[in-house]
């Protein structure tokens, strides 16, 4: 299979972000630098990453997090921070945040060691939903500022794709995206004149953030994991 992908199987990463780091130069192949991610590989080629031996996994594992303020959305931090992977307690396997929430939102975000599915749920032709509640400033958010959001707002980096959008108080809007730009959220309501106050994810695809405790984390069960995968 072509080298991303089998990085993919093997819970280093998502496949797209596996081409990233095959041509940064970090795998190799039978003891050689490779930086095509289109290379053949199986089992018995010796891939490594970072030095270390790299075999597809066996099971794979996902887990939902409710993710506190302040804790940043990577397996390792180089300023020190806490970050979701931290939050799994006494699990020896490898795992990896599926996207990003960014360190000042809170709520629903999976990790898990299977590259494949990551990619399922983040890649945009998908279109996976992702459930946010965003209090805002300004209130009320008025009936043409909620049209904007729904059919799409114009970002430096483009318009963004129709949303569903609906106002559960004055300063609370429900947003549903299926596209994941960087602090998409907080910019679109700030292009509509109120900049988010708080945020928080509480559903991706078909899970929802009831019941998790703030922190915590659960393994998923294996209905859960094919009801993520569409099936």
């Amino acid at each position: 299979m072509r080298l991303s992908r089998y990085l993919a199987h093997s819970g280093i990463s998502s496949r797209r972000a596996a081409e990233e780091l095959i041509r940064a130069g970090r795998v190799t192949v039978a003891g050689e630098v490779v930086t095509d991610p289109a290379r053949d590989v199986d089992e018995h080629s010796g891939v490594a990453f970072d030095g270390r031996p790299v075999a597809p996994v066996r099971e794979t594992v996902v887990f939902a997090v409710n993710k506190p303020k302040g804790v940043v959305s990577t397996a390792k931090d180089t300023h020190g921070r806490p970050t979701v992977v931290g939050l799994l307690e006494g699990f020896p396997g490898r795992v990896y945040p599926v996207g990003r929430l960014d360190a000042d939102s809170t709520g629903l975000i999976l990790l898990t060691n299977d590259g494949e599915l990551a990619n399922r749920l983040t890649h945009p032709r998908y279109g996976v939903p992702k459930t946010y509640h965003a209090t805002v400033a300004r209130p009320p958010v008025r009936e043409h500022e909620l049209k904007r959001l729904r059919e799409g707002v114009a970002l430096d980096d483009g318009r963004t794709a129709p949303a569903r959008v609906r106002k559960l108080a004055p300063d609370r809007l429900e947003i549903v995206l299926r596209e994941g730009r960087k602090r998409q959220v907080r910019r679109m309501c700030e292009a509509v004149g109120h900049p988010v106050l708080a945020l928080r994810r509480v559903g991706f695809g078909p899970l929802r953030l009831e019941g998790l405790a703030e922190g915590a984390a659960r393994r998923l069960g294996p209905d859960e994991v094919r009801r993520l995968r569409g099936r």
